[in-house]
Parts: structure tokens; sequence; C-alpha cells
């Protein structure tokens, strides 16, 4: 009796990030034969990956089950759960306390992403300081022979305010610092790799999981992106990967999320290159 009191006092303290080996198991894939109905999720775009293979499987052993899966970046996914368009709502953030009252939020976080400084392959430059990053995002540095690199004009890349890549990037790369007015908006990871890979001079910042041949990482003060120093904490520029249901998850939303939490969707989260949450 002492020990199920102790457990039920942990499970009250640690709220939305302690998840019971019940609701692991519960998340399996077993527990999405016998159900039935579609579940709506929206959000951040560094989830999708995670959100798309995991829907795929569970969509496979049960097709009468049928999942959607949208982007639009942290604060589509916060304010459209909120609204009730949608179950499930993913954020690059945690949300803040106004916004968890506002609507009633209940979020979970399931992975660590990192967020890398990219530039096109082309570009010889693979380190950069700290303030040299600061400083070329505010316009102060604005060619590439400032730090060491060819005598061409530096092309700015960042995310919309939305973004909860662009808040982590702006938090931890930058200090707080400004973003010049002059940088091109892009709306997702996605797009941020294609217009880095399409311009020489481009430099940008994509979620860890993203990364590919497209673009190139530059190292942050000597510190590579990669998952080994994401996870040990030495790379700086890192973030929680969250859903979130308007009200405690239920249903196959709540069945969903537990699936994140199991063997399975461990799995799929480590092989999208994110560091999954126990």
């Amino acid at each position: 009796m002492k020990k199920q009191l102790v457990l039920m006092m942990v499970a009250g303290l640690m709220g939305c990030m302690f998840w019971t080996q019940g609701m692991v198991l519960a998340g399996s894939l077993d527990a999405f034969k016998n159900e039935k109905g579609t579940i709506k999720v929206a959000g951040g775009t560094a989830h999708i990956p995670v959100m798309k293979e995991a829907a795929k499987q569970i969509m496979t052993v049960n097709s009468d089950i049928q999942i959607t899966i949208a982007g639009g970046g942290s604060g589509v996914g916060i304010k459209q759960v909120g609204e009730g368009l949608v179950d499930i709502g993913n954020s690059g953030r945690k949300p803040t306390d106004e916004e968890i009252a506002k609507y009633g939020l209940k979020p979970v976080q399931w992975a660590i992403d990192g967020v890398a400084i990219v530039i096109n392959p082309k570009n010889i430059i693979r380190k950069l300081t700290g303030t040299q990053v600061k400083d070329i995002f505010a316009g102060k540095i604005d060619n590439w022979k400032q730090v060491g690199g060819e005598d061409k004009a530096v092309s700015l890349y960042t995310r919309d305010e939305a973004s909860g890549t662009r808040e982590v990037f702006w938090e931890k790369g930058l200090g707080k610092g400004e973003i010049s007015s002059k940088a091109n908006v892009v709306v997702s990871n996605g797009a941020m790799k294609t217009a880095v890979a399409q311009d020489p001079y481009a430099i940008g910042y994509v979620s860890v999981g993203h990364l590919d041949q497209s673009v190139a990482p530059v190292s942050f003060d000597g510190v590579e992106p990669t998952l080994e120093s994401v996870k040990s904490g030495k790379y700086p520029i890192a973030r929680g990967l969250y859903s979130m249901t308007k009200g405690e998850p239920k249903g196959l939303a709540k069945k969903l999320i537990g699936f994140l939490f199991s063997p399975e969707g461990q799995k799929i989260i480590s092989e999208k290159g994110f560091i999954p949450v126990q």
C-alpha cells in the first residue's frame, strides 16, 4: 500500500512528463487493432518524420484508423489543438503557462532535438563562434570573407515567428539577439534545407533530425551538432519535442501519444534522428 502511494505521488509531481509502464504498453501497435476513427495532428515540422512513420505503422495494422498530419509550426500546433481544430498539437517548445491555462493543454515531451546551423555544402566554412553567428544573423557580418570564406554576400534564412525551431535558435544560439529584417523567411525544416541547398552563400538552421547531404552543418563554438553532442548536453542549441491535447488525452489521441513511448515508438524516434525521452 505504501509503495502504491509513493508511485501515485511521483506521478502527480512529474505531471505531463511522467508515463507509467502501463501507458507504454497501451501505446503498442496491438492497442490499435480493434479501434476505428480519425486523428488530426498539426504543428511543429520537426515532428513530422516521426509522426508520419508512426501513422504509417498504425494504419497498416488497422485501416479503419485514419491519421492526418500537417505542419505550420509550433504556434499553429498550440493554437489549433487549443481551439479544438486538431486532436494533437505538436510543438518544438514547451507551451507557456499562459497558453496552458488559456487552452487547458496537456503537453508531453517525447524527444530531445538539436538545432543545427547549416550552410550550402559548396561553402568552405565549417566552424563559427557564437559571436560570429550572432553577428551574421544580426546583419553585422554580411560577407563570408569576414569569417574566412569567399568574398560573397551572406544570404540569411530564418523561420517565421510561429516556429519552435526559430525560438530555440533565437534563445540559445543567438542569446535572444537580433535577426536581421533582411533575412529570408521559410516555413519549415524542409523548406529551409531546400533554400540553403539551392543558394551557395546561404546560412540557416534546421533540426538535427533533418540533417542530410543537401546541407552542411557548422560547429558552434567548437561543438559539432550531432546526436551524441546533443544527448551529452555539450551542444547548447537544443530543445524538447512536445505533443499536446486539449484536456487529458483520450481515445485514439491518447493511444498515439502513448505509442511514442512504446519500444516501437522509441525505435522510430531514434531512427529519425532524435533522442527519445524515457
